[in-house]
């Protein structure tokens, strides 16, 4: 298990993959990048074009209820309007970890542990501020 509370950077160019989170209600600005951190969600901050520390649900590795099985960095930035950032820069400053990469049987169950995920990660933010 991943130690909760930590600080690591990762940046990359924002790159399209299927589109899948904008489909479900969490669009997100993916990169491809290397990292020792384990599969899961993590909360963290994102600068990405005019967004400079937003707040950010961030997943790593490869999903497992979608078709496309291709390992990434994602951020869904909580609170920024949903339009493509492709070819931008994206920073992720990760500092907690959430929840390992876990499997759902349904598009619908994956959506509700992410509005869970959510949740607990606006308390989580106001907690550390």
């Amino acid at each position: 298990m991943a130690k909760q509370n930590f600080t690591t950077s990762l940046s990359g160019t924002v790159v399209r993959f299927s589109g899948n989170g904008r489909k479900l209600g969490y669009p997100t600005a993916n990169i491809k990048v290397e990292t020792d951190l384990g599969e899961g969600v993590y909360f963290g901050y994102a600068n990405l074009d005019e967004h400079v520390n937003s707040p950010a649900l961030i997943f790593i590795g490869e999903p497992k209820v979608i078709e496309d099985k291709t390992w990434r960095v994602e951020a869904h930035l909580l609170d920024i309007e949903d339009k493509d950032y492709y070819d931008q820069q994206l920073k992720v400053k990760i500092l907690h970890f959430h929840r390992p990469n876990q499997f759902f049987d349904s598009s619908e169950k994956l959506v509700d542990a992410m509005k869970a995920d959510e949740t607990a990660a606006r308390a989580w933010f106001k907690e550390h501020k």
